[in-house]
């Protein structure tokens, strides 16, 4: 009995130091990433970088600054997170309220959208390019929004069926009970997974907002501001694409652009929790 108790402890003990190690390892492998660019891009990064456009000689010296990169990334991402919010949503409720887990229409959506989940964003951006040419539409703002809505969807869907799979049948049942329709008892599971579909709803943003592979093709790359949905515009992820391949001292510039596109993507996952904690306050 002693020797089977002692296993069980060891058993136990060795779990908890692999777990142990491999949290202590993601959380170092964050910490250096976030390091490096803060420390590299902090040396770099200057208020005129992130409030002027480039200037004339920007692809030969270190002239201007990046600021139609990061007006170019709001542009193109946050029209295409509300056209993505707005189409996830729907398909969510749909395929968890208004038709049976086990139907063929609902496996079949949830295996067509773990597909799309899992093709890389290059592969979109491809798509894309290959649509714009075909209608005669070159890379554009236009472009880079209706790739990135693509991108955005399956990542919300896939997050927010799930979240609602958490919602207990039997509430579902008692609201049915009560005399609720369909779209009354919506609402009261709504209140439920709200918390969790913000929270899906920013971290896809964050993805889409630093992927630079499928704008690449659709949004084209500009050095001025776009002032029409048919103008190319430059992206974050882009800009730093291009210049950490380009000599002295354009990978300081790269570095710069980083930082800033991590401070965004931070300010969404904090971001996230702060709206997941109060809403879930409020619903107590």
């Amino acid at each position: 009995m002693d020797k089977k108790w002692k296993s069980k402890y060891m058993e136990e003990a060795v779990a908890r130091i692999l777990m142990t190690l491999a949290t202590l390892v993601v959380v170092g492998l964050v910490l250096s990433i976030v390091w490096t660019i803060f420390v590299h891009g902090a040396k770099a990064l200057s208020w005129d970088m992130v409030t002027r456009i480039p200037g004339k000689e920007w692809n030969t010296t270190d002239d201007g600054g990046f600021a139609n990169a990061i007006l170019g990334s709001l542009w193109v991402v946050l029209p295409a997170s509300v056209i993505g919010a707005c189409v996830s949503v729907p398909v969510v409720f749909y395929l968890t309220m208004y038709k049976r887990r086990s139907s063929k229409l609902s496996y079949i959506a949830r295996l067509a959208f773990d597909v799309l989940y899992g093709i890389p964003s290059i592969v979109y951006g491809a798509f894309a390019f290959m649509v714009m040419v075909w209608v005669g539409m070159r890379a554009s703002t236009l472009g880079g929004i209706l790739v990135t809505t693509l991108l955005i969807i399956p990542i919300m869907v896939r997050s927010g069926d799930e979240i609602a799979k958490t919602v207990p049948d039997e509430m579902v049942d008692a609201a049915y009970s009560l005399g609720a329709t369909k779209w009354e008892t919506l609402k009261v599971v709504l209140r439920q997974i709200l918390p969790g579909m913000v929270t899906a709803f920013l971290l896809a943003v964050g993805k889409a907002v630093g992927d630079a592979a499928a704008v690449m093709f659709t949004a084209g790359f500009s050095d001025h501001l776009a002032t029409s949905l048919a103008d190319p515009t430059a992206t974050l992820p882009l800009a730093i694409f291009n210049w950490i391949t380009m000599p002295e001292p354009f990978p300081d510039r790269a570095y710069a652009a980083a930082l800033v596109l991590t401070v965004i993507v931070l300010i969404l996952s904090l971001g996230s929790r702060f709206f997941t904690r109060r809403i879930t306050r409020h619903n107590r």
